[in-house]
């Protein structure tokens, strides 16, 4: 099927003409994903992208929400002054118990790498259609695949972002799977955030009361993929979403974003503004981690603002073990629970958690409060 006249049936329509499933379907069949639609010229965003108005717009801004800033972290002198390491772990658990999203600065990953991993990205959906295509798919089990809205068919509106997801421990494809475009860069990447897990694994474990070495040992970190988003510059920025509301299905994320913003944060029923800080990386707790420390961390709503500036370029690197097949299940951790404090959470396996956030879509309710006891 022609790129040129799939997009004809995505653009705008009238009314009475609007089939919402042949548009999809006519949107996924081009393989070029929004970035398609841009480089169109699109100046009227397609109605699969039309969100209501009340989904949008932030409660009023007052001097209240201007105070809050979710917390930044120095990890400088993590591994070499206790006092230090112990002040650090402190501002962790706070982090995690209040907004289950912080920033880390010093955290050993170069700005170049940093700046590399963006360009990478950048460059991999600058590339001709016909480049991109040959990775267009939606199936879940192909470890390196690009394309547009995993919940395109489930989600109630589609969000103005194309996706590179890219599979990397601890059983990676061979290298040559992975796009030219952003391979090199991407390994290199892969062994930093690595390292920074494990660090950071560490200090959540303190911060529970556990055993440094808990989480890891619980196998938290035995895996971990790249999901790498595009969004463009949009002509119609307050009709739609770059990223609808959703909570991570995973343990922990670190995200790597580039100077454009539009990342909010949920934090006491207000849309928190996240602004970039250059060499910072920013990271959330996830549903898994929230489960099986029985809701001592929490696993926040956050979303990304469609933008007429673009494209924004963020990388968010997803810690979790569905990467490989296993039968463990997930529960609440035994040390955390008491007779006053019982378990929150029925077990799980990590795939059949995976399955129903993917089965839902961003946009409906939480998987995680299908497993709430």
């Amino acid at each position: 099927m022609e790129v040129d006249s799939d997009l004809q049936k995505v653009s705008p329509t009238p009314e009475h003409d609007y089939d919402r499933a042949t548009e999809l379907k006519a949107f996924d069949d081009t393989k070029a994903g929004v970035k398609g639609l841009v480089d169109a010229g699109v100046v009227t965003i397609p109605r699969i992208f039309l969100v209501p108005p009340g989904d949008i717009c932030s409660a009023d801004l007052d001097d209240h929400v201007n105070s809050f800033q979710i917390p930044i972290i120095d990890l400088r002198d993590v591994n070499l002054d206790p006092a230090a390491h112990k002040e650090i772990v402190e501002k962790i658990r706070y982090a995690s118990e209040k907004w289950g999203f912080f920033q880390v600065i010093n955290h050993g990953i170069t700005q170049d790498v940093l700046d590399d991993v963006i360009a990478g990205v950048h460059r991999f959906h600058e590339q001709p259609k016909e480049v991109k295509m040959k990775f267009y798919s939606r199936d879940n089990e192909k470890k390196v695949r690009f394309n547009s809205n995993f919940d395109l068919y489930k989600s109630k509106a589609a969000n103005w972002r194309d996706t590179l997801f890219c599979t990397m421990a601890p059983n990676p494809p061979p290298p040559q799977e992975y796009p030219d475009a952003c391979r090199e860069i991407l390994a290199e990447y892969s062994k930093d955030v690595q390292n920074l897990g494990r660090i950071l694994f560490g200090l959540l474990s303190e911060a529970l009361g556990l055993n440094p070495s808990h989480l890891t040992d619980m196998g938290c970190m035995d895996g971990h993929g790249f999901v790498c988003h595009y969004y463009p510059a949009c002509p119609e920025p307050d009709s739609t979403m770059g990223h609808s509301k959703h909570c991570d299905p995973d343990f922990l994320t670190i995200l790597l974003q580039d100077q454009i913003g539009g990342l909010q944060v949920l934090h006491e029923d207000h849309w928190i503004d996240i602004p970039p800080l250059e060499g910072a990386l920013i990271i959330n707790i996830g549903d898994l981690l929230q489960l099986i420390s029985n809701d001592k961390f929490r696993s926040v709503e956050h979303r990304v603002l469609a933008k007429s500036a673009g494209p924004r370029i963020s990388v968010a690197c997803l810690f979790t073990t569905h990467f490989q097949p296993s039968n463990k299940l997930y529960g609440p951790i035994k040390e955390l629970l008491s007779a006053g404090s019982p378990p929150l959470y029925k077990e799980t396996l990590i795939k059949d958690y995976l399955n129903s956030f993917c089965s839902m879509g961003l946009d409906n309710d939480s998987a995680l409060a299908f497993l709430r006891l």
